[in-house]
């Protein structure tokens, strides 16, 4: 039997702390230009806030690997408080246009606080974050403005969604088109070329062997390649499972219903050819078989380990309502 191999040793000037969902792991990096990288869900904007003003005492920058509202969640309250904003210009941009499709928050029933984007990423560019540069790298797939950030001196690769140590991020065909799995593929051999001493991941421990990471993650998506309906079926689950857990569940007989007005749902079925009542009861039954979601005080509700969120911080507009909205 191999030995296990020794837990990654983080380099002393950045703080990691794992997050359970329906927050994003958050890096801090202290200095002279304090940022964070990525601000976890709206519903612990407080937690998140209140822990880097802790740690670095204020936050000049906030980077977003992408704009998912598990990712950009503490945004508002850090911008409110003097922090810049900085995403890939594929998501700047809708953003800064009050695009009603920003962080694809109505189509998936994730709330997201309103923010603007200070600092639009192009690839290639170099950020000073604390004491250290780190390189943007367009890494899309996940989402069109999906990024990492390489850090060369230490081999530090911060890869967002777009693997873990268990998984690889769910794609979207239907917002994204039928090659977005293509294109997550290619972010990750992108990456897995860098050869990285340090995987830091959105969710998860930090993988102990990145080679192994890589090679792992490339098989899963390259399934997602192979097997369309499977690639939607994947995100499908994702976004339920999600959608209970930042609900407290969702009483039993008003699930099917709650599915059935879903964007992201109609899209699914559509690419499944079937329809979203039988898709609807399908995701369930399926779920339920396998332990993802468990019926449990007439709710079902997310098996998977999360943190609680207290209702009325879900209480936010959609980017449609958002200041600045004007007519289009």
């Amino acid at each position: 039997m191999s030995p296990r191999p020794a837990p990654p040793v983080l380099p002393s000037w950045l703080t990691w702390w794992q997050r359970p969902f329906p927050d994003a792991n958050t890096l801090l990096l202290p200095g002279r230009q304090p940022a964070l990288v990525d601000s976890g869900f709206v519903g612990h904007a407080d937690e998140t806030a209140a822990w880097a003003r802790a740690n670095a005492g204020t936050i000049d920058l906030v980077v977003n690997t992408h704009w998912h509202s598990d990712h950009v969640g503490g945004n508002a309250l850090l911008q409110a408080g003097g922090a810049a904003i900085a995403a890939g210009t594929p998501e700047a941009e809708p953003i800064s246009r009050r695009d009603p499709g920003c962080c694809a928050a109505e189509y998936l029933d994730q709330p997201v606080a309103p923010y603007t984007v200070d600092v639009p990423l192009e690839d290639g560019r170099l950020l000073r974050l604390g004491d250290a540069d780190w390189e943007v790298v367009r890494t899309p797939g996940h989402t069109p403005g999906h990024l990492a950030l390489w850090q060369p001196e230490e081999r530090l690769l911060v890869v967002g969604d777009a693997l873990s140590d268990y998984d690889v991020g769910w794609v979207n065909l239907a917002l994204d088109g039928p090659d977005a799995a293509d294109t997550a593929l290619a972010s990750l051999k992108r990456m897995a070329d860098l050869d990285p001493r340090l995987i830091l991941p959105s969710h998860g421990p930090i993988p102990t062997d990145p080679a192994a990471a890589f090679a792992a993650a490339l098989r899963r998506a390259q399934r997602l390649v192979d097997d369309p309906a499977g690639a939607v079926w994947y995100g499908a689950r994702r976004i339920f499972a999600f959608a209970l857990m930042i609900r407290d569940g969702i009483p039993a007989d008003e699930v099917e219903p709650y599915l059935h007005a879903r964007a992201w749902l109609t899209d699914a079925a559509r690419l499944l050819d079937v329809t979203p009542e039988d898709l609807a009861a399908e995701l369930v039954t399926t779920m339920l078989g396998s332990r993802a979601v468990v019926l449990r005080d007439g709710r079902l509700r997310a098996a998977a380990d999360h943190a609680p969120v207290a209702a009325e911080t879900l209480r936010v507009p959609y980017p449609r309502a958002w200041p600045g909205t004007g007519p289009r």
